[in-house]
């Protein structure tokens, strides 16, 4: 049984960071790509970050380039996501998935696996 949970979320400040984690278990996690994913009430799920199942190639949606940094730790079948410079706008319940592929997707149906969410709250 393959199971994602993050950890890490919570509320902050404007400009403040945060460090969410997504472990992971049941599935040989380094032939998966790894995906951050976040969603608003009302709105879709939405791209954040990918990276591939090496670990050497990532990629970010444009909102969060530069502030956003997507890692992995294969021997600790965990993703992360460090997050400074944090706005309002981030706000939301991130999710981390795993798709069976080199590099994650913009699109949510590329993923097999998901977590519960985590709520990320950022005050102004």
């Amino acid at each position: 049984q393959v199971q994602l949970v993050e950890s890490g979320g919570g509320l902050v400040q404007a400009g403040g960071s945060l460090r969410l984690s997504c472990s992971a278990s049941g599935l040989t996690f380094s032939s998966y790509a790894m995906g951050w994913l976040r969603q608003t009430p009302g709105k879709e799920r939405e791209f954040v970050a990918t990276i591939s199942w090496s670990g050497d190639t990532t990629y970010y949606a444009d909102s969060v380039k530069g502030r956003f940094t997507i890692s992995r730790d294969n021997a600790k079948n965990t993703v992360y996501l460090q997050m400074i410079s944090l706005k309002p706008e981030d706000t939301a319940v991130y999710y981390c998935a795993a798709r069976p592929y080199y590099i994650g997707s913009y699109d949510n149906k590329e993923y097999d696996y998901w977590g519960q969410g985590t709520q990320v709250t950022v005050s102004s």
